[in-house]
């Protein structure tokens, strides 16, 4: 495998994910971003904890969607983040669903 056929293997998988993302993104209420990860959740609780003179973020989602290329399934029940970085957390605006 040349570095071009790895690079559009990879280009594809990034497309893929995109519009999965784009197809799920309705299902979530929030978008929550780590400096390692992107996710999609419907439930968030957010600790700010201490310890070692230190204070670091306590993340834990649930019914969660993981932005993550090499996942094969990228739906998880609950995750567990902890970490010393910023953690950004919004909740998406729902679009008003009219019925005919």
């Amino acid at each position: 495998m040349s570095a071009q056929d790895l690079e559009n293997y990879e280009s594809d998988l990034e497309l893929q994910l995109f519009r999965e993302y784009r197809d799920v993104v309705s299902l979530f209420t929030y978008v929550i971003e780590t400096e390692r990860r992107f996710y999609l959740a419907n439930q968030v609780d957010l600790q700010v904890r201490s310890g070692g003179g230190e204070v670091f973020y306590e993340l834990r989602l649930a019914d969660v969607w993981v932005w993550d290329i090499y996942r094969s399934n990228r739906f998880v029940r609950s995750v567990r983040v902890v970490t010393f970085k910023d953690v950004n957390i919004e909740e998406l605006n729902k679009q008003d669903i009219s019925l005919p």
